[in-house]
């Protein structure tokens, strides 16, 4: 008889005492959802796709930071092909959101920079999200803030590492197994 985890108690991926840590995660999965309903609100209101959204942000956080964006530094940052990033580029020159315009140090290059109706239209959508979640940021304690940034910082590295990588460290090259280390 296969055992069901939501009726008998016994939990799929956490133990006894996991209580509080998965409440944390339980909160985080909620975040991402309502994140995840935020981005795709933004860019049905601006008819564009989530790649395009992200390629837009990108720029404009790079240009408040005065760092030119290349479309290979945009292809790289994006992970996607160089080809995809010629579309995306042609998309958004096309709708008025993007320009590509001269490397100021490199003649070869070009860069690509935000129209003014981008960082407006942005602004417009983005700005009230953004401005309730530096709210919610700032109502946590000062010193809470470092484990709450620590946290995220973690569960981030936790989940860019697969579990292909986990393996990697206990199965040697040749398929032999290492003992895991016991704390």
């Amino acid at each position: 008889m296969t055992e069901h985890p939501e009726t008998d108690g016994d939990p799929y991926f956490y133990g006894p005492g996991d209580d509080a840590p998965r409440s944390l995660l339980e909160a985080l999965r909620v975040f991402r959802r309502s994140d995840e309903v935020m981005r795709r609100r933004a860019v049905r209101d601006m008819d564009m796709n989530l790649t395009d959204l992200r390629a837009l942000r990108h720029v404009i956080a790079a240009e408040r930071h005065d760092r030119p964006v290349t479309p290979r530094g945009l292809a790289a940052d994006l992970e996607i092909s160089t080809a995809s990033t010629t579309k995306l580029l042609d998309r958004l020159s096309a709708s008025g959101r993007l320009e590509r315009r001269p490397h100021p140090r490199d003649r070869r290059s070009v860069v690509v920079v935000a129209t003014p109706a981008a960082h407006a239209e942005v602004r417009d959508r983005l700005g009230g999200a953004h401005a309730r979640m530096i709210e919610v940021a700032r109502a946590v304690p000062e010193h809470c803030r470092p484990a709450v940034r620590d946290f995220l910082l973690g569960m981030a590295a936790s989940v860019e590492e697969s579990d292909d990588d986990v393996a990697g460290s206990v199965v040697g090259d040749v398929g032999t197994v290492r003992p895991a280390s016991v704390d």
